[in-house]
C-alpha cells in the first residue's frame, strides 16, 4: 500500500487536537514510539513508557490533552484527549483506504439462489451457499466458507478459511477471522450403556452489529434456539463459547477463554486469558475475571473476581496471600504438633506419678 505524507497539522485537525512543536512536520507511517524514526507517528497513553518521549526518534507522538512531561521533548506533540483512541480512528482511516474491488470471482463457488450485493466481494475459491445473502460492502474472501441460509448484513468481512455454518446471520460491520468457525455443532452427547449418543444440534448462532472474532475462535449453534453475541462483544484467538451462551453487549473475551453451555456473561464484562466458565451460570454486567479465573457459581454483582474458584478481588487477595504462606504455616503446625505430643506425654508420666514435674526422664 502506497504511503500517504501528511503533516502534523492535518493530523491534528483530523482529530480535533493541538500541535505542540513543529506544525509542518510530515508524517509518512506508524511505529511504536521506542522503535521508530523520521516520518513515524506514535502514541503515549502508558506512564510506563514515558520515559521513551524524550529519547524517541519518531517525528510526532501523539498524548493526552493533560499530559505534563518532566523532561525536555524534542520531538511534536500532538495533543487529544485520548491518545490511544486517536490512533485507533487513524489506523481506521488508513485500514478503510484499502478497498477491495467489488465483484465475485470467477474462482468462487456461489449458489444460484444466493443473493451477493453488487458492491460486495467474493474472493477465489470462496463459497457461499444455497439462499445465503450477503449485504452491501461485504468481503468474503479467498477460500472462506459461508453455508446455506445465512445472512451477512452491510460492512461484515471474513477472513480467508474462516467457516461460517447453516442458519448464520452476522450483522453489520463483523469481523470473522482466519480459521474462526461459527455455527458448529455444539458438544451434545447423552449418555447410555453403550456409550454416548450424539443430541442433534439444530439451533443457529446470532451475532449482532459490531462483533469481532478471533482467528481459531468457534462459537457453536445452539440445540433449538440460537447461541446469541450481542453487539459491540470483542472475541479474542483461539476462545470457546458453547451452545445456547449469550454474551451481552460490549464484553471482551481474552484468549484460550472458554463459555460451557447455556451460560450468559452481562454486558461490559471483561475476562481475561484462560478464563472458564461453567454451563447454566450468570454473570451481572461490568464483571471483570482476572486470567486464569474459574467461575463455578452465579456471579450478581459487578466488580473484579480472580481465582479458582473465582472470589471477590479482596478476598481472593486474602486467600492467595494466606496459600503463600502455607509452606511456612504447616512448618509451624508440625512443630506446635511436636510440642503438644511432648506435653501429652509429660502430663500421662505425671499421673501415673513416674515423673518430677518440670522434669523429664532420662
Amino acid at each position: 500500500m502506497k504511503k500517504t505524507e501528511i503533516s502534523a497539522q492535518k493530523v491534528a485537525e483530523y482529530l480535533g487536537g493541538v500541535v505542540e512543536g513543529d506544525p509542518d512536520v510530515i508524517l509518512s507511517g506508524f511505529s511504536s514510539i521506542e522503535k521508530g524514526g523520521e516520518g513515524d507517528l506514535s502514541f503515549l497513553s502508558n506512564s510506563a513508557y514515558e520515559h521513551f518521549l524524550y529519547t524517541t526518534k519518531c517525528s510526532a507522538v501523539l498524548v493526552n490533552k493533560d499530559f505534563a512531561p518532566t523532561e525536555e521533548v524534542r520531538t511534536t506533540l500532538i495533543r487529544v484527549e485520548n491518545a490511544y483512541e486517536s490512533l485507533a480512528t487513524l489506523l481506521a482511516l488508513i485500514k478503510s483506504q484499502s478497498t477491495l474491488t467489488p465483484g465475485i470471482s470467477e474462482l468462487a463457488v456461489v449458489h444460484p439462489t444466493a443473493e451477493v450485493d453488487p458492491t460486495a466481494y467474493v474472493g477465489p475459491l470462496a463459497y457461499v451457499g444455497e439462499h445465503t445473502k450477503i449485504g452491501a460492502g461485504c468481503a468474503i474472501m479467498p477460500q472462506a466458507f459461508v453455508g446455506n441460509n445465512c445472512k451477512l448484513d452491510e460492512n461484515t468481512k471474513v477472513y480467508h478459511q474462516a467457516v461460517i455454518c447453516d442458519h448464520t446471520t452476522i450483522g453489520k460491520r463483523c469481523i470473522i477471522h482466519s480459521g474462526a468457525v461459527i455455527g458448529s455443532d455444539g458438544f451434545g452427547f447423552a449418555p447410555t450403556e453403550d456409550g454416548y449418543k450424539k443430541i442433534p444440534q439444530t439451533g443457529r448462532v446470532i451475532l449482532e452489529d459490531d462483533v469481532d472474532v478471533g482467528a481459531n475462535s468457534c462459537i457453536d449453534r445452539a440445540v433449538l434456539d440460537a447461541t446469541i453475541i450481542r453487539k459491540g462483544v470483542k472475541i479474542d484467538n483461539l476462545v470457546q463459547l458453547a451452545h445456547n451462551t449469550e454474551v451481552n453487549e460490549h464484553t471482551v473475551i481474552a484468549a484460550q477463554s472458554g463459555v460451557a453451555g447455556s451460560s450468559k456473561l452481562g454486558a461490559w464484562n471483561r475476562l481475561g486469558g484462560q478464563v472458564g466458565v461453567s454451563g447454566h451460570l450468570q454473570t451481572a454486567d461490568r464483571v471483570t475475571l482476572a486470567a486464569q479465573s474459574g467461575v463455578i457459581s452465579d456471579i450478581k454483582e459487578e466488580g473484579v473476581y480472580f481465582g479458582s474458584p473465582a472470589h471477590p478481588h479482596v478476598k481472593a487477595m486474602k486467600a492467595a496471600a494466606k496459600y503463600i504462606s502455607l509452606p511456612t504455616m504447616d512448618r509451624e503446625l508440625s512443630r506446635l504438633r511436636k510440642e503438644v505430643d511432648e506435653l501429652k506425654q509429660q502430663l500421662s508420666e505425671l499421673k501415673n506419678g513416674n515423673a518430677t514435674p518440670g522434669k523429664t526422664n532420662e
